[in-house]
């Protein structure tokens, strides 16, 4: 796992000193303040365009999606910044096996999560079927439904 950070990181800052060089190669006059202001805010618009239209989409399926959507980044950024402070506390080690079980962990506690909020559907549909099937048949309460 230290040696994918250590990757990122080195693109990171390849992509930082590559764009500097071209906004100096340009005449333009910018700070590195400057530069995040840009670049950053170009690359949140750009997510949240996707984020977007993408939770569009999910928002058909209702809100448990998003939620579930929003909660694993949430749990991926968490898990993520654990195994970091590991490393550099020194205290365990920085294991991409442990982020990858601790969101295991997470889809584990969630699909139970869902089997209890079918269950509870299906509990909820059979008593409302149940109560509509005894005010279909009670006769008393037919005749005063066409008043």
């Amino acid at each position: 796992m230290k040696e994918i950070i250590l990757i990122i990181a080195d693109i990171i800052n390849t992509m930082h000193d590559l764009i500097l060089d071209l906004t100096v190669f340009a005449g333009l006059d910018v700070t590195d303040k400057d530069l995040h202001l840009w670049i950053m805010g170009m690359i949140g618009i750009f997510l949240f365009g996707c984020t977007h239209v993408f939770f569009k989409y999910l928002s058909k399926f209702g809100i448990t999606a998003i939620s579930f959507v929003y909660t694993f980044t949430v749990m991926v950024v968490i898990v993520f910044a654990i195994e970091i402070q590991q490393q550099i506390t020194g205290r365990g080690q920085m294991e991409f096996d442990d982020a990858v079980i601790g969101l295991w962990g997470f889809l584990l506690f969630f699909a139970a999560f869902l089997v209890i909020k079918f269950i509870q559907k299906g509990i909820r549909y059979m008593l409302k079927r149940k109560k509509t099937k005894s005010y279909r048949s009670d006769p008393s309460k037919r005749s005063q439904t066409r008043l």
